[in-house]
């Protein structure tokens, strides 16, 4: 069996210690790592107590053999492209509950025309956990301000929008923001 737990831990920004001290009753980051990697048995027990600690369906967090794998044929680095030590293989990226989606129309900052940025919804609570990433954020009347989350102060974000000369913005209690973590990109 193939588990999902580590691309759904990091679409959450959490650490495998976060996921295990969440864990019901609470584990080792060690433990947590195993099972990622599948050098620990993954039992159903163990599955459902990660889903909770991720506030995922355990379903999220299995890749069934119905499901599409992409072989990776080489691995590239500053040295150029070479071959693998060990098989490897990319999974199709989990959809979290709750999750939305932004086109890019015209190039900004990193992104360019063409790219869709896949968000995770995050709840007041969360916030923090966004710190020094790209978010967007609701505004009142259908409007959104999309850039990157550098401080809070209460009920008060922080965001510095995309480009040059762009000033900080400050947002006053927004219900929810969506944290930018996968970017897709037509080459």
């Amino acid at each position: 069996m193939i588990s999902r737990i580590r691309e759904a831990r990091k679409a959450k920004s959490l650490t495998l210690d976060d996921v295990a001290k969440r864990c019901k009753p609470p584990t080792t980051a060690q433990t947590i790592g195993r099972l990622e990697t599948g050098t620990r048995t993954l039992s159903l027990d163990w599955l459902n107590r990660i889903a909770d600690a991720l506030g995922v369906d355990s379903a999220a967090l299995l890749a069934l053999p119905d499901q599409n794998e992409l072989p990776v044929a080489a691995v590239l680095d500053h040295k150029g492209a070479h071959a693998l030590e060990r098989t490897d293989s990319i999974m199709q990226p989990v959809i979290e509950p709750q999750m939305i989606a932004m086109r890019v129309k015209s190039s900004i900052g990193d992104y360019r025309s063409g790219d869709d940025v896949w968000l995770s919804r995050k709840t007041p609570e969360q916030y923090s956990t966004a710190l020094n990433q790209d978010v967007l954020v609701p505004r009142p009347a259908g409007r959104f301000l999309f850039g990157r989350l550098i401080g809070r102060e209460g009920d008060k974000l922080q965001l510095l929008p995309l480009g040059s000369g762009a000033r900080q913005q400050i947002i006053k209690d927004p219900e929810w923001i969506g944290v930018a973590v996968r970017l897709v990109r037509e080459l």
